[in-house]
């Protein structure tokens, strides 16, 4: 990652996180809770971070890391200031959504499951994101995009983030 990426305040996000493990502190079957309100302040869940969980839930840090990984929600890198999704479910699979994370690879400079050096671009793909029907389909930073083709896929990148 490149220090174009925001530096993370943790003098200010140290007490909120460990607000939210006092919280369940004892609690191991809050794991998932903790994640998600944990990633939604810091952004991911660095090493760090999950062994601090992994001791206020009294749980081992391999079922932290286990959770955590198994989830798609949950991240282990910063992700960039637009995230963007393609499903690569079996509708949109058979539609072009392979072409099109080729074309969004490339634009973008970055593999899936990557964010770009500048922190502008997350790219994922996912296991399916539920809208089948309107495959292939993408969300950018949670606003979907269907009936793609790779160029439509890249008109909708340039729209959304003004580039």
């Amino acid at each position: 990652m490149s220090s174009a990426l925001p530096e993370i305040d943790w003098e200010t996000l140290n007490p909120q996180i460990d607000e939210i493990i006092e919280e369940f502190r004892g609690q191991p079957s809050a794991l998932i809770e903790v994640l998600h309100r944990i990633q939604e302040i810091v952004g991911f869940l660095p090493r760090d971070v999950q062994i601090k969980i992994a001791e206020g839930l009294g749980v081992a840090q391999s079922e932290v890391y286990s959770v955590s990984s198994f989830y798609s929600h949950f991240s282990f890198k910063p992700k960039g200031k637009y995230k963007v999704c393609l499903c690569m479910g079996t509708a949109c699979y058979v539609k072009g959504a392979p072409e099109i994370l080729t074309a969004l690879e490339k634009h973008m400079g970055v593999e899936a499951g990557d964010t770009t050096d500048d922190g502008m671009y997350s790219l994922e793909s996912v296991r399916c994101l539920g809208a089948c029907g309107l495959g292939p389909v993408m969300t950018i930073n949670n606003e979907a995009h269907g009936l793609l083709k790779p160029d439509k896929a890249l008109q909708s990148v340039k729209k959304c983030c003004k580039e």
